[in-house]
């Protein structure tokens, strides 16, 4: 039997979905796509998961589409529809990981080119070991920024800083992705999984569903005026009020205890 595309391991609540293509830099195809938003299916249907790592094998994270899977490869001068790939495959995988019910984390392992920086975006929080590099690809091939790219993008690094990116292509290295609002933390290579473990397992302990809403409301109110985002946050504060997690928060607070939460 051949490798799975996508390798799933637990480190106990913490799922970690590791892109398996290594000699193709992970590279998507629509064989890894077919395993992989399953993977994050199952995740967010599993109560014992309370956050997800997403990351690649070998030297790269995901090195964007294979130009040569099929529905993309082509010969000389025949076209494609670029635009069905992206709503058959990339738009779901990228809805699905903004909704899951537990924070996901990028960990970033290597380079993180076009669709592969898109995904990693995504993710609630990007880590990256010193030594990965993220690429705004698409202008090489005569493509713009997709996979949620150019939602993303401008929203991390501002407008012109997301317009030279996604024009020159170049490549950014780990410490100037989290100098520019890309990436919130870097590591050395050498200490980097373990480290994106040790915030994940932190994660895990947290209040899962107040995470996922708080993910929830930064995103609804980007596009809110001030008072309406006020009145957001009181619909949400309402909900997660009446929920165990609230109140077993406040009461472990009083009595100088470690909460157990376990709303999902």
């Amino acid at each position: 039997m051949s490798e799975p595309l996508v390798i799933v391991t637990n480190h106990g609540a913490v799922r970690v979905l590791t892109l398996n293509r290594p000699a193709q830099l992970n590279a998507f195809t629509a064989a890894l796509h077919a395993e992989l938003l399953p993977a994050f299916e199952a995740a967010a249907a599993d109560p014992s998961v309370r956050a997800v790592v997403l990351t690649g094998a070998g030297r790269g994270f995901c090195a964007g589409q294979d130009l040569n899977d099929a529905g993309m490869a082509a010969a000389a001068g025949e076209q494609r529809d670029v635009g069905a790939v992206i709503e058959r495959l990339y738009k779901p995988l990228a809805l699905r990981i903004r909704s899951m019910p537990v924070p996901v984390i990028a960990a970033v392992n290597g380079v993180a080119a076009g669709a592969g920086a898109s995904i990693a975006m995504a993710c609630d929080i990007v880590l990256a070991a010193r030594g990965a590099s993220f690429i705004q690809a698409f202008s090489k091939i005569g493509l713009i920024p997709d996979a949620g790219g150019t939602w993303l993008l401008p929203r991390l690094v501002g407008r012109q800083a997301a317009i030279a990116l996604a024009m020159t292509g170049d490549k950014l290295s780990a410490d100037d992705a989290r100098a520019m609002g890309i990436v919130w933390q870097v590591f050395d290579d050498a200490l980097f999984m373990d480290s994106a473990l040790a915030l994940a397992s932190r994660l895990a302990a947290m209040p899962s569903k107040a995470l996922a809403e708080t993910r929830r409301a930064i995103d609804l109110a980007i596009g809110m005026d001030y008072a309406d985002a006020i009145s957001m946050e009181a619909q949400l504060q309402r909900q997660l009020g009446l929920g165990h997690d609230f109140v077993e928060g406040a009461a472990a607070f009083l009595a100088k205890r470690a909460p157990v939460f376990t709303d999902r």
